[in-house]
Parts: C-alpha cells; structure tokens; sequence
C-alpha cells in the first residue's frame, strides 16, 4: 500500500517569514485579501504586523474578526458571508487553531457551495475544488493548522465537535514566524504545546504512520519535551523551537494522522455544562492513560518503549518500564504547566482546582453517548488499538477520576 504525504506548495519559517506574504499574493494575480484573525490578535496588535506589510503595498484586504474559540457551525457561515460581501479572492488568516478551522472552512465552501450546512464536510467530504487560495500564519506554537489536512468545528445544537479530514483544505503556503508568537500567554503556550506533543506521539504509533512521518514525529517529540517548559517560562529562544517543533508534529499527524486521545478530546470538547474542556489540556489529561491502554498492542507498546529510551532517555529495563517512564513524563511535564492530570481537577480556563466545572453526575449521564460519537470520531481508525463501546466509557471514567488504565 502507498503511503501519502500531504505538504503545502511553499513554506517559509523563521523571524521575518512574514516579508513573504505580500510577494507571494501579488506574484500570483490576487487583488483583495480576506484575512481571518480573532479580536484578542487585532486587540494586542499581532494581526497589525501583517496588516501593515499590505498597507505598505497598497494591496487591499477586509479583516473577519468574529472568531470564537471552538468555532461553530454559525461562524463559518457567518464567515462565507463575509468573504463574498468583501469580494475578496484570497485568504490570509493569521491567529491559533480558531482562526485557521475558520478560514480552512470558508476557503472550502466558497469554491464548494454544496457544502453551505457545514455538517456535511465532517470526515472525509468528497469535495472537488481546493479551497480559495490560503496563506496561514500561526501565533501559536501547537495547533500546526497551518500544514495539516484537518479543521475541528462545534456544533451547538448537538453539543459535540467534529473533524473535518480534507486534502483540498491545506493552506497554499505556510508562513511559521516565531516573532507572531511573542505575546502568547502561559496558558495557552502550556495547552498548545501539549497538543503538539499529542500530535507527534500519536502520529507515531498511529496505523497510517510511513517512516517518512515517523521522522518528523520523532524530532518533534524530542523538541517539545526540551523546549516547551522553558517556553513556558517566557524563554525566546525555546519559543522559536516550539513553533517549528510544532509544526513539524503537524506535518507528521497531517498524513500520519492520529487516534483516540483526540477523539475523546473531540468529544469531550464541548459536551458539558461548565464550560468547553480545553482542546491541548484535554489532550495532556487524556495522553498518558490512552498510552497505557494502547501498549496492549504489541507494535504500539514498542514504539512508546522506543521514544521513551532512544528519544528521551528515560531510565528502564523492559519495555513495560519503558511505557510507564514515558507516562511519567507525561505527567511530570502536565506538572511543570499546571496543567491538572484529570478531568476531576479541571477548574475554569483549565487551570488546576480542588473542584471540578464538569459535573460528575453529569460526565456520568453522557459518558455512554460520549464514548458512541468517539468511536465514530475520524481519528479513531488509525489508533493502534480499537476501543470497544465498553473500553471507550472506561477510559473516560478513567481520564475523569485520573486513575491508571490497566484493560
């Protein structure tokens, strides 16, 4: 069977990166940019760095900035109608996972309106035109929205994200400037690049994985696990690791694709009362004990021992002390963030509490439909173990109740 790999037309990376994305949309015939950014981004005068490169070129543009954390289906839609009142003919969305899912979706349905409901492009949508022509510029170090194939939209109606899986959706080009990144608060820097690390772990063991992803996945997981507590505390240097280490994570999971700690992540994301749980802190909560449920299989076992001892150098003598070094770890670096290591400890803007914002009597009424629409996710058919409906709720109560998996 062939492997694919899926990568932008041109990617640009460093301080400066920037400089290119007038050149690159007049070189090619484009008059009227249609940039995507969130309020915080134009509010702190990230998105201005790139504005002002168009203002200095007389290159017109219209700024969408109603981007909300967790895109919904009404944003996207929103979106289209923005796109088409501006008349613009290119994208150019700047910002974290919100803003790219966001452009990633306008840019597919105004060159396939068939997909106006949005819901129809959850999976693997057979669309037929790539999307309007994307230039993606990343302000966190984490998402890697800029190199992948994928977009997570919220559907509020029925409480519950889904994953969009399209070849036709990948940005054009990729402009990874670590100087977009500078302002990035702790808490985001922290949940972000968990979701990195998730990335290129699960890339690794993922049954669609090809040595070409397996490469990029290992450097990533070596960078992250360096540079991310120091980025964390504000460190230049490890923030310029971790923007390209996550990107590099992105161009694994991208073709390598994922498993099952996104898809309860997916599910999770927006099914409680509280609030939404964190896209990258769920991921951090839930790596650890879907590690230990997925070394049952004997090649995933294998690769988790192989990163823990020849990537990371963690001390033990066979592979399962292997595996549990590396969930150590895991731990350890949820530590070193505040981030907490169970849902039960999960307070608002997912920092650690004594007490909960997800409500135990309610995780426990939805866990059974919650488990259902995991299994259904996209990303759980490339996980190296299939999670039967009793297994899936069981590692829920235990990402909830922060207890070992030992089934």
């Amino acid at each position: 069977m062939a492997d694919r790999i899926v990568l932008n037309t041109i990617s640009y990376h460093g301080h400066g990166a920037i400089e290119n994305i007038v050149p690159e949309l007049t070189a090619r015939g484009y008059k009227k940019a249609f940039v995507c950014s969130d309020p915080d981004l134009i509010k702190f005068g990230v998105t201005k760095k790139v504005t002002d490169l168009l203002d200095a070129a007389n290159f017109a543009y219209a700024v969408y900035s109603e981007i909300k954390p967790n895109p919904t289906i009404a944003n996207v839609q929103d979106g289209v109608a923005a796109f088409k009142a501006a008349e613009a003919d290119c994208i150019v969305t700047i910002g974290g996972g919100s803003s790219m899912d966001t452009a990633k979706a306008i840019g597919i349905i105004i060159n396939n309106p068939e997909f106006a409901d949005v819901r129809s492009l959850e999976g693997v949508a057979p669309t037929k035109k790539h999307a309007v022509f994307t230039i993606a510029v990343p302000t966190t170090a984490g998402t890697a929205a800029e190199v992948t194939i994928n977009y997570v939209i919220t559907d509020v109606e029925k409480k519950r994200k889904f994953v969009c899986v399209d070849t036709n959706d990948i940005p054009e080009i990729a402009v990874v400037d670590p100087d977009m990144m500078s302002s990035m608060p702790k808490g985001l820097t922290a949940a972000t690049g968990m979701d990195a690390l998730t990335h290129a772990i699960e890339a690794y063991v993922s049954t669609a994985g090809s040595m070409y992803t397996d490469a990029n996945a290992l450097h990533a997981i070596r960078e992250i696990v360096e540079w991310l507590p120091k980025s964390y505390q504000g460190d230049h240097e490890a923030r310029q690791h971790m923007h390209d280490a996550q990107c590099i994570a992105g161009i694994a999971f991208s073709s390598g694709l994922l498993g099952i700690v996104h898809s309860m992540a997916h599910k999770t994301g927006a099914a409680f009362e509280g609030d939404h749980i964190i896209h990258g802190c769920a991921n951090a909560m839930y790596l650890g004990k879907v590690i230990q449920f997925n070394a049952k299989d004997a090649r995933a076992k294998s690769r988790y021992a192989f990163i823990a001892k020849e990537v990371l150098h963690l001390a033990g003598e066979t592979e399962d002390e292997l595996v549990e070094a590396l969930v150590q770890e895991i731990r350890d670096l949820n530590d070193k963030l505040d981030i907490p290591q169970g849902i039960k400890n999960y307070g608002a803007k997912g920092v650690k509490a004594d007490e909960s914002i997800i409500n135990y009597d309610e995780f426990e009424a939805k866990k059974h439909d919650v488990a259902a629409n995991a299994i259904l996710d996209a990303c759980t058919g490339s996980n190296p173990r299939q999670p039967s409906q009793e297994e899936m709720e069981q590692l829920l109560e235990c990402v909830y109740t922060d207890t070992p998996v030992t089934f």
